[in-house]
């Protein structure tokens, strides 16, 4: 290999596994389908795809492993999709394992020494169950003699010209052998063209032993066979006969990779004469007969019938010129691009600074009341809305892409466990931001995995309950109130709250004899190191996991709430903001300090005299509204915030999870683009708040936590008692 071709390879390479990655996916997502439809076709013909699609880019790489490995998985798959081998769960199984040994092979293709000898062996034994059940294939009807290799129907897509030449050994009869039978059904494939003996090495006839055997033969066979098809029918004479394959070009397979190579030509004539299949004097005696003809038959059925061009020809002539036709077209492009995230990453902040330099101009241009200024900052106001709302677009993924992730998880986990699992998903089209997304996968792994070991009971459990054998998990999003709402639900056991308060006292995470309540203990299973299993395994027992899951939940500005009850089993609620980087904001101030409500969240605002935003008797703030009693947060209470004496006060009516309630507030300054940036480690757990901002005025204006704000209205009025 040259310089140049090294370097290329070495510059291309991320981009190889980067698609083959995709493949990979799309292969494990394929194989739980199939599970569920063993007869779909179209899934077959799509698995076989993707197989051959990693084994041929690989091999454009020089990735041998990769080649090799995969080949084996393809030439099962194609045994599958012709109907020679019969899915099965355990193929499915040993089809998924091979996807995550491709998947390894990738992940250390620039990385030799990364693949261990483990793997290795882990390989060779994954190659023997896939010629295993390789060849279990099912014998057609007329199968030849026993002592012949029985392999099947032919398989492949086009007729192909094969010249085979075997020489077989002195000892073949011997053996037992008849090449005659072999080579019968070697014609059996198929069409012969031609066949002539090989007569070589036959001995004078005084000398010549009649036991001994010295046949030969060439035979020219045109047959749709594959390769390996017609390599398996010498495997039992492999030991006794030498043999050759040589594919040979039919004049058709000659002309269509002609037409395939040609550059754009846009009539279907000119196509079949610059490729050789069709001379021009015919195309214009057709094309006048075609003209005459009332019924105007098409080109390509009189090419067929009266030019002598084989239908495939004209097929792929068709085929090229419909291409052309989509290329000159580019609203039927699919137009991609790929862009490192982190690039994408910084023109987002850069936007963010952009939409605060707007802010400031916006602000001055009022200050200096001239109105053709303000307009003209107004409508640069109005494009920067529409970039930022365009570039968040872009980081926007449906996290369906992330549920589907599961199916293998919650297979294979329900496998280990001796559990039968349903596994649902609802939702699956809702978008969020790919960094939140990415971010999200693993607390959401950990949380299915504690549903499937810990929620739902074995099938003698269940029956012994009244439940049907088979458990139900179902993973839903939605989007709510300018969040996204993701549930994790089974209906197993749900939470035992007896055992989990036992093992609390005994931790000393809650003082012997308190009973909290039933929310506050179920959120003890989130506590560092607490565990309620009885013993240690792979899946659990450690006390590690479940609070990371709260953690980095928390760390995405998110909220978790658990829902369990004995008969319908456990459900956890987490809430995520949809992007971490902008959002519209309505912008209000307590003296001199400012806050962000999020405009979702917002429904309306009512002005109150200070008076009428009065205490019940636990000290709760309300406001009577249209009838109705609305409880309100008073954030000059919340944050002692010096305040100068207000007449009037105004209530911003927001809707939470848990219903609406009022936030009482001294000054409205209108709706604002706002740049979330992120709090420092000292204030991450301030009660109510969930970011800040830098307005266009550079003061700092504190985000408001919606859901947090909404348990604090139900609760007794909090005076500076913050929770820091």
């Amino acid at each position: 290999m040259s310089k140049t071709d090294a370097d290329f390879i070495a510059q291309a390479l991320p981009a190889f596994m980067s698609e083959a990655a995709e493949q990979i996916d799309l292969i494990e997502s394929l194989l739980l389908q199939l599970e569920e439809s063993p007869q779909d076709k179209e899934l077959l013909d799509a698995l076989f795809r993707c197989a051959h699609t990693v084994k041929g880019s690989a091999g454009i790489f020089g990735l041998g492993k990769v080649v090799g490995f995969t080949h084996h998985v393809e030439s099962l798959l194609d045994k599958m999709r012709d109907a020679k081998v019969v899915c099965s769960p355990a193929i499915n199984t040993l089809l998924l394992q091979c996807n995550d040994q491709i998947k390894h092979l990738v992940q250390t293709a620039s990385n030799d020494a990364a693949d261990t000898v483990v793997e290795g062996l882990l390989r060779e034994q994954l190659i023997a169950q896939l010629e295993h059940y390789g060849a279990s294939s099912v014998a057609p009807a007329n199968a030849p003699q026993a002592h012949v290799p029985v392999p099947s129907p032919p398989a492949g897509d086009g007729q192909a010209d094969w010249r085979i030449t075997a020489r077989f050994g002195p000892d073949t009869f011997r053996s037992g052998l008849d090449p005659l039978s072999l080579l019968r059904y070697l014609m059996g494939l198929g069409a012969v063209r031609s066949i002539e003996p090989l007569i070589d090495s036959v001995p004078n006839l005084k000398q010549i032993n009649p036991e001994d055997c010295h046949l030969g033969f060439v035979l020219l066979l045109r047959t749709n066979a594959s390769r390996e098809l017609l390599t398996d029918a010498f495997s039992f004479v492999e030991e006794d006969c030498q043999y050759a394959l040589e594919s040979v070009p039919t004049p058709e397979s000659v002309l269509v990779k002609a037409i395939e190579n040609m550059p754009e030509v846009p009539r279907l004539g000119d196509i079949l004469v610059n490729a050789g299949a069709v001379d021009s004097q015919t195309i214009s005696m057709l094309l006048k007969e075609q003209g005459a003809d009332a019924g105007k038959p098409r080109l390509g059925e009189l090419l067929t019938r009266e030019g002598n061009v084989a239908p495939e020809v004209v097929n792929a002539a068709l085929g090229k010129q419909q291409k052309i036709r989509e290329n000159s077209n580019p609203a039927t492009e699919d137009r991609y691009i790929r862009v490192q995230a982190d690039r994408l990453d910084t023109v987002i902040n850069l936007l963010g600074e952009l939409a605060i330099a707007s802010a400031g101009s916006i602000l001055l241009a009022r200050n200096s009341r001239q109105v053709a200024l303000l307009e003209s900052n107004l409508s640069m106001s109005s494009l920067i809305d529409e970039i930022r709302n365009g570039t968040l677009g872009l980081r926007m993924v449906p996290i369906g892409e992330t549920f589907s992730r599961f199916r293998r998880v919650v297979r294979d986990t329900a496998s280990q466990l001796g559990k039968e699992v349903v596994f649902e998903i609802f939702g699956g089209d809702a978008e969020l931001d790919k960094s939140m997304v990415e971010k999200i996968a693993d607390p959401l792994m950990h949380l299915v995995r504690n549903s499937l070991d810990h929620g739902l009971e074995t099938p003698e459990e269940r029956v012994a309950a009244g439940k049907p054998v088979e458990g139900r998990l179902v993973l839903r999003a939605r989007h709510e109130t300018g969040a996204i709402l993701i549930q994790i639900q089974d209906d197993g056991r749900g939470i035992n709250r007896e055992k989990v308060l036992q093992r609390a006292w005994d931790r000393g995470l809650v003082e012997r004899g308190v009973v909290p309540g039933d929310d506050e203990i179920n959120m003890l299973i989130f506590e560092p190191g607490f565990s309620t299993a009885e013993k240690v395994t792979d899946l659990s027992g450690r006390g590690v996991g479940m609070d990371v899951v709260r953690r980095n939940i928390e760390a995405l500005r998110g909220t978790l709430k658990l829902v369990s009850s004995s008969d319908k089993g456990l459900r956890v609620d987490i809430r995520l903001p949809l992007t971490l980087a902008i959002i519209d904001g309505f912008l209000v101030g307590v003296g001199k300090s400012k806050f962000v409500l999020p405009l979702e969240s917002v429904v309306e605002v009512i002005e109150a005299a200070d008076a009428s935003v009065k205490a019940d008797p636990s000290g709760r703030h309300c406001v009577e509204l249209r009838g109705a009693v609305l409880p309100v947060v008073r954030l000059r209470s919340l944050y002692d915030i010096e305040s100068g004496n207000v007449s009037r006060t105004s209530v911003v009516v927001v809707h939470s999870p848990k219903g609406k309630y009022g936030v009482e507030v001294e000054t409205l300054l209108g709706q604002n683009q706002i740049v979330i940036k992120s709090l420092g480690r000292l204030f991450k757990t301030l009660r109510g708040i969930s970011g800040s901002s830098v307005l266009g005025s550079g003061e700092v204006a504190l985000i408001l936590d919606v859901v947090s704000l909404g348990e604090l209205s139900s609760t007794a009025s909090i005076t500076s008692n913050i929770s820091m």
